[in-house]
Order: structure tokens, then sequence, then C-alpha cells
């Protein structure tokens, strides 16, 4: 029996269609939207019924004012508040925020219980201080009463910005301290893969490093608690649309970390429709993405909230006491849209498991996936282990724009190894060297018309260059610098209208002229099972010698004999061509990533490279001991 029409469609036949969108399908509804952002804004703020102290007046221009990259002025004159949006919800019976904890130990936030939670943090916070515009900081494990600190924040116009507590303190104030924050929100400590974390003396480090040694709230503190047990009606101050609503920071590897800004108004449109339009959450939907609030994708799970669903948080590893802990968590939460990374997906085909003949996950419908390109094969482990009635969303976007750009679409087909769409108002287009649209090809992926969710700026960047730097000034091969956004990815957009990601672009192995993405070796190497993950990289030399690498870390008990080199061999050179076909397979004692579990490639390419100019930040690194091992490859290789 088919299930309810999704939400897209509902859109498209309803709102949409009262603004001019054609009738058809999903391609068309895009076409629209890329093609009218004005309207498209305008029917989706309809659609969701958006809560504003003073709504857009009528004609494009009260939409989108100015449609320049950078700098698009949306929806001028609007006012409002994120918190609003969630507290529509609040009549519903049942769960807003359950957290769960890697020992089992469960708490519940029942929506009925969420505005005056939230109002009382609020209260607290105008008694410390706080004012519209201030900022206000958390350093915290993913637990529930850290959304409540940070909705809190939100009611009062003042800026939210956290990290994780796995940060020692240097590395989280090379962050918060650029904010000057008002209040720290911490907590005594964190437990991870069996192992209680005990932060208490690092937050008191953390606080000597923050300017102005700023007011410490302790969420599992007596007096937390004592403040929650007065729940009073939260006072919600209406803020401009693109008023800052959180600062998100880049994995800083190569100096300062940098302040992402965005608006209120900006994230409340753009996380409705890609939670609510393309991941079909709903008010009967339970939410679970396994993330850290060093990550964008906690952000993003509070687009759970603005839809009425249920919003899971978990502290621990995801792999404690072994790799079917998540699972059972599915099925103990009846969670129906369940987010994750390709490493847990790879690690739970590796551990044999056959979660949905193991576990009741009858209710689950979507697993997402982020962090890096979903290979194909674990498409297929899905389908066939977790179950063939659950659709896998890959998605690719990022902290830049606290969003995805493209990725799976309740209702369109999935296709192994592909993302379904570009989402809806995203004008994602592959790009040749002179700027031309290719279709089936390789090509660098650009947006052309602007996103609310695009940064409002970078934090002190008053003149706005970090932020042009970023995404804008890049010089095309005619010699022009568009107003395009560059996102810095390789990506094929098929006829189809799907989407395949090849990795970053500033990371590209180019041998002998020809352009591979890193992403397509990773997908064949890490689908062996002797192979825990890889690394390649592509090295200059002198006198144009060009060097390409695989770097190896293998599964306990296997070692790099000339066997399993053969066979990595073979499986590149069978999947891909010959030319993807490393130099030398290398074991290797770890792989070098960010905090948020990105590989390093381009500076460990740089630094194997022998530059001297490379500023990498070891408080942004998993394991900054293993930088010094690549250095020393790097070191050790002869020119040919």
């Amino acid at each position: 029996m088919p299930g309810p029409e999704p939400q897209w469609k509902q859109f498209a036949s309803t709102t949409a269609a009262r603004h001019g969108a054609p009738g058809g399908g999903y391609a068309e509804l895009w076409q629209w939207s890329v093609d009218h952002p004005a309207r498209f804004w305008r029917a989706l703020w309809e659609h969701f019924d958006v809560r504003a102290e003073v709504g857009p007046a009528s004609g494009d221009e009260a939409v989108l004012a100015d449609a320049t990259m950078p700098g698009a002025v949306w929806f001028p004159g609007v006012r409002l508040n994120y918190l609003d949006q969630i507290l529509r919800h609040t009549g519903r019976p049942g769960a807003a925020i359950v957290g769960i904890d890697e020992d089992g130990t469960r708490t519940e936030i029942g929506w009925s219980e969420l505005a005056g939670r939230v109002g009382a943090v609020a209260a607290e916070l105008r008694r410390l201080g706080v004012q519209t515009g201030d900022c206000v900081a958390g350093y915290l494990p993913d637990v529930a009463e850290a959304m409540i600190a940070f909705l809190a924040t939100a009611a009062l116009g003042a800026v939210w910005s956290a990290c994780g507590q796995d940060y020692a303190p240097q590395g989280a104030a090379s962050r918060l301290a650029q904010l000057e924050p008002k209040v720290l929100f911490s907590a005594d400590g964190y437990r991870l893969n069996g192992r209680w974390f005990d932060k208490r003396n690092d937050t008191d480090e953390l606080l000597t490093l923050l300017p102005g040694r700023p007011h410490l709230v302790l969420l599992d503190s007596d007096d937390y608690r004592a403040i929650v047990a007065h729940p009073v009606d939260p006072e919600v101050t209406a803020v401009p649309f693109a008023h800052p609503l959180w600062v998100l920071f880049s994995s800083g590897t190569t100096g300062r970390p940098k302040g992402i800004v965005h608006g209120h108004g900006g994230v409340v449109l753009e996380h409705l429709k890609a939670a609510a339009l393309h991941g079909d959450l709903g008010s009967d939907d339970i939410f679970f993405w396994q993330t850290a609030l060093s990550w964008m994708m906690w952000n993003f799970r509070i687009a759970g909230l603005l839809c009425g669903s249920t919003v899971v948080c978990y502290s621990g590893h995801p792999l404690c006491p072994d790799a079917d802990r998540l699972w059972q968590l599915l099925e103990d939460e009846k969670v129906t849209y369940f987010g994750t990374s390709p490493g847990h997906l790879l690690a739970s085909r590796k551990a044999d498991l056959h979660p949905g003949a193991q576990h009741d996950l009858r209710l689950l419908t979507t697993i997402g996936s982020t962090g890096s390109p979903l290979p194909a094969d674990l498409f297929d482990w899905v389908r066939e282990h977790v179950g063939e009635h659950v659709a896998v969303s890959s998605i690719s976007g990022g902290t830049d724009v606290v969003t995805a750009f493209a990725g799976g679409t309740a209702g369109m087909p999935v296709v192994p190894g592909e993302l379904t769409t570009r989402y809806l108002g995203v004008a994602l287009y592959s790009w040749s060297p002179q700027r031309e649209p290719l279709v089936n090809d390789v090509g660098e992926m650009v947006i052309t018309v602007p996103m609310p969710s695009m940064p409002v700026g970078f934090w002190n960047d008053d003149d706005g260059s970090r932020y042009r730097a970023a995404y804008f000034d890049h010089e095309w091969a005619d010699g022009t610098a568009p107003h395009v956004w560059r996102h810095g990815d390789w990506v094929t957009v098929t006829d189809s209208g799907s989407l395949i990601i090849h990795g970053r672009s500033d990371a590209t192995l180019n041998r002998h002229g020809i352009r591979m993405g890193s992403a397509d070796i990773y997908e064949v190497v890490e689908a062996i099972d002797a192979v825990t993950e890889g690394f390649v990289l592509g090295i200059d030399g002198p006198d144009g010698a060009y060097w390409m690498p695989l770097f190896v870390t293998l599964a306990p008990g296997r070692v790099l004999d000339d066997e399993l080199a053969d066979t990595i061999r073979s499986a590149i050179r069978t999947s891909l061509s010959p030319r993807h076909v490393p130099d030398d397979i290398i074991s290797a004692p770890g792989i070098p990533h960010t905090r948020t579990g990105k590989k390093l490639e381009v500076p460990v390419t740089a630094i194997m490279a022998g530059h001297t100019d490379v500023s990498l930040d070891p408080r942004s690194i998993d394991d900054p001991d293993l930088i010094d091992w690549y250095r020393q490859r790097g070191a050790e290789h002869a020119w040919g």
C-alpha cells in the first residue's frame, strides 16, 4: 500500500502552484525554484506559515532586494526569531528532546515543558547581563540540555557558538575567544568508549583564556537544576531577518579558525525546506543524527524541532561497546530518520551486522549519511541488511551554509553511489574551467543563485575580504571571477539530475593532466575487508615529477604484504582505471582528520612536498602526532 504523498509534492501542488510553479515532477519544480528564487522562497514562507513580528511586503523585491553574491539582501524589514518557529509545536504530546548517554542513561524533555525550561534559562541569561547581540558559548557533550542552552540564547537575540568537550581548552579558546562570550555553558565531563573524561579543570582553564572571564553555567550542577525547576514563559526578542543566530567555525587546520555567521531568518527557511520538503520530517517522526557540537550537523539536527519532530541526541562513542550500539538505540527510541556517516556504516558492515534482522526497525524510513561521499556498496548493504523499506539519503553541503546543497529527497528514486537531487532553491552546477555547464562530466561545483542560509558574513571580517576569498575570488580560465559560489568540490551532474561527488577540488589528483577525485579511490579501497581507511595524495616534486602514494590503515591482525597490495591495486584498476593505481601503497599508523572527521589531504600534501610555510594547528587535528610521521615519509621519498 503506498505511503502518504511526500511533503514536497504537497508544496508543489498547493502553495508553489499559486506562485507560478509549473506542473510536473521534481525536476520542473527545482528548475522553477532556481529560475524564480523570490517566488520560491515566498512560497516556502507561506507554506510553513513562518511566524514573524513583521512579515514580508508584497513584490519580489520584498523577498530578495539584492541578488548579488556575496551580499544578497533577503527579506528586508522582516523581524522574527528562530525560537518562535519551534514554540508553535509546544502543545504537542510526547518528547521534544531525548538524550542518551553512552552508559544508557536517558533524559527526556517533553514538548509541554520545553517553553518553560527555555524561558527559565533565558531569564538566567538576562540576569547575567546577556543582551541582544551578545555572544553565549557552549563547551559541551551532545546532551539534551545543550539544545536548551542554544534555544534560550536565541530567544534573547544573542549569538550562540559551541564546540565539543573533546577539544582541549586552547583549541576551544582559539574559536570561542574570538567572540568574547558573556556566558559559558559547560558540564563536568562526558563518557567516551567506556571512559569518563573529567572536564572540570579544562573548563576552569578555558574560562581564563576567554576575554573578560565569562559567567559559567554548569548544566549538571544543582544551581542549573534549580533554574529549570522554576519554568517561565520565554520572552522572545524579534530581530531582523539577517540578525546573527550562531557562529560556526571552519576546521581551522591552517591558521585561525574562521567564524561563519548565519542569520535567524535564513536558517529557519533553509532548515524547514531541507528537513521537511527533502527529509520529509513531520510531527510523527523521531529524528536522530549522531553528531557533536563541533559539527554543523548538531545545528542542522535542531531542524527536527522546527518540524515538530522529536530529536534524539547521543553522548558517547558510536561503536561502544560494539558496532551494534546505535542500531540498538534506533530500536529503543523508535527512530524514523537516522543520520550517520560512511565510516559508521562501513564499521557495521565489517562487523557483519544484520541490523534489520537483529532489531525491530520497521519504523525506520531513512538513513542519512554525510561527512564524505557514501560508496555505492554501502547503499546496497543498507538495502540488504537494514531493510528494503529504508531509503538512503547521501547528502553534501557544509558548515558554510549549515545545510545540504544536494541529497536524498522523499519519494525520488535512489541510485547507489549518487546524491538523488539538487535541493530546491539550490542552483548547483558543474562548471568547466571556462565556466561552461557540464553534464555527465566532472567539473567544479558552483552555486549561481544566492541562498538565504549563505553566511551573513565572517566574524571580525568588517570589509568582507575573508568571506569573498573563501568562495568568490576564484579566477577562472578566461581570467574572470564571476559572482558565483565556488564550493571546492569536484562534482558530476548526471543527465537525470542526480549528482556524484568526487572529493575536494583543492586536493585534486592530477596525474599526467588527468584529474581524479580521491573519493572514487576511497570507495574502492575501503570496501576491502582488510582495509579500515585509505588516504591518497598527489604530491608535486622537482622537474615536473609527481608521486601518488596511497596510505592505508588495516584491520586488527592484518599486514600489508604483497598479496594484499596486489589486491588493492587490482581492485582500483578494475573498478576505476590503470591511471588511478597509486605509485606506492604504504601501511600507516593512522589517517589525520579534522575533529569533525574530514581527511587532511590538502595540508598533508603540502607538508609531504616539503613546504615549510604550512601553518597547521595541532589543536584542530584528531591525532596531531601523525603529522610528523607523514612529514618524515615525504622527506624519505626518493624522486626519480
